[in-house]
């Protein structure tokens, strides 16, 4: 009889063992799928929350200026709209022919290209620029337009934080040949 209780005793103890090791399992299983659920929801959120942050629009104001001891003797302005967090691009100019030989022609873009992002940050506005002016040189007085023409080209990238409202001089260079100067102005206006 002894016997017998204790092969019952650890019988019911067997039983219970199981039912609680499949208990625990089952709770670790729901367990799992609550924290999946919550992480699913907190995404979920998050992208609602991004949503929901509203999204400015800035317009760029470019005027490539040339200068002549230190005089402005020429001024070129761009304008372009853009989103935050976005970039835009201007291109002006002319695709000019040249003789690659054997009566084929090769053509250059020669012209304009200012490409612009505008980056919100905590610390202020980002303003990345990448300007290119180029155009064909002109001969000096007396001299013949070569068979092959020179291109004189002009390129400005700069990265700053934006001062808006005002105009700002993101970069400037200087011509070798001669006494001339040339700045990329940019004025960063928010928008409504």
């Amino acid at each position: 009889m002894l016997k017998a209780s204790a092969v019952w005793t650890v019988a019911i103890l067997g039983f219970m063992i199981c039912c609680g090791t499949a208990a625990c399992a089952q709770g670790a299983a729901a367990s799992a799928e609550k924290a999946k659920a919550e992480s699913k929801a907190d995404a979920e959120s998050g992208a609602a929350v991004e949503r929901a942050r509203p999204v400015h629009a800035y317009r760029l104001d470019f005027s490539v200026n040339e200068l002549e001891d230190a005089k402005k003797i020429n001024s070129r302005q761009y304008s372009l709209n853009l989103n935050a967090d976005d970039a835009n691009e201007i291109k002006i100019g002319t695709r000019v022919p040249i003789d690659a030989g054997q009566g084929t022609f090769q053509y250059l873009d020669v012209g304009t290209n200012i490409w612009a992002r505008i980056e919100e940050r905590s610390d202020g506005v980002a303003l990345s620029v990448r300007a290119e002016n180029s155009n064909l040189a002109v001969p000096e007085k007396g001299e013949l337009l070569a068979e092959r023409p020179v291109i004189r080209q002009l390129q400005i990238h700069a990265s700053t934080l934006a001062l808006l409202g005002k105009a700002m001089i993101v970069g400037s260079v200087d011509d070798p040949n001669s006494k001339r100067q040339f700045q990329l102005e940019v004025t960063v206006t928010k928008l409504k």
